[in-house]
């Protein structure tokens, strides 16, 4: 069936790949960008140019109906884990949530981050406890209860927990990305951690077609795992990515500390999203 969808924050490094994967699927979509973003956005969908956390934003002046669902993804400095606007932000993002479903969406779903969990060995499931240790985990988490608490009996509420990104790695802010400009600058070698922590990484063009099939699905609410399901160590990843683009640069191991806060081995349990997915496999 063919749903109006909204997507927030859809000229950002995931919400272009969303807004694609949803369009592709037949949806029609509204992506919502930042003023003067000069993100270039897939012209099959609308694109308003609205400062979407405005708490004096009348949600009403967005379409001349409510959406059937909405996606939001618009979030601030999120590469930055203790940035203090993710704080300061925090009830402008409730605050509009709150006021989509008032309009009448009733169904939304929301960007969530493995950095909610905070310090965790092993797999990651809807019922793994949560501690975060950064402004960015903390912000999210706090939005995750206060949208469960508040929008869970006014609207189907999704909260889409995602893990390491990669792909599209000019416009991403990752350790590729920074790999790729250390190679523009003609550097040779690239100060790097131990790394042999392990984590689940996605490629955003899948992680886009994991976020579009799932918010589709009537009846799919609470925490779902946006996921590989397969922990794998920074060094494999990062070694891979040098040899797979042929970069001309090597790692320089132990030139960082690990982080305090990253465990040894953290993935998602990707059970859920494929059951849903692909049910009777």
């Amino acid at each position: 069936m063919q749903d109006r969808v909204l997507v927030t924050g859809g000229g950002g490094y995931i919400g272009r790949h969303v807004v694609r994967s949803l369009l592709d699927l037949g949806h029609v979509v509204t992506a919502t960008v930042r003023p003067g973003s000069s993100a270039e956005i897939d012209s099959r969908a609308k694109v308003l140019t609205v400062d979407i956390l405005d708490p004096q934003l009348d949600v009403t002046t967005l379409a001349t109906m409510p959406f059937d669902r909405v996606i939001h993804l618009a979030w601030q400095d999120g590469f930055s884990h203790n940035a203090p606007s993710h704080m300061l932000q925090l009830s402008n993002h409730f605050s509009l949530l709150d006021r989509l479903v008032s309009w009448g969406v009733t169904r939304v779903a929301v960007l969530g981050t493995m950095h909610e969990i905070g310090y965790w060995e092993g797999g990651v499931d809807e019922n793994t406890p949560t501690n975060p240790l950064t402004l960015y985990g903390i912000a999210k988490d706090s939005l995750r209860r206060s949208v469960f608490v508040n929008l869970a009996g006014r609207a189907e509420i999704q909260w889409l927990r995602c893990y390491y990104i990669h792909g599209d790695d000019r416009n991403n802010h990752s350790i590729f990305t920074r790999i790729l400009n250390a190679v523009d600058d003609s550097k040779t070698t690239f100060p790097f951690t131990s790394g042999i922590n392990q984590y689940d990484f996605i490629h955003v063009d899948h992680l886009a077609d994991q976020i579009a099939r799932v918010s589709s699905l009537a009846g799919a609410i609470g925490i779902i795992n946006c996921s590989s399901g397969v922990p794998t160590s920074l060094r494999d990843k990062v070694e891979s990515f040098i040899v797979d683009n042929a970069l001309p640069i090597s790692l320089e191991y132990g030139a960082f500390p690990d982080r305090p806060y990253d465990s040894p081995i953290v993935w998602g349990d990707s059970t859920r999203i494929r059951q849903l997915l692909n049910p009777g496999t």
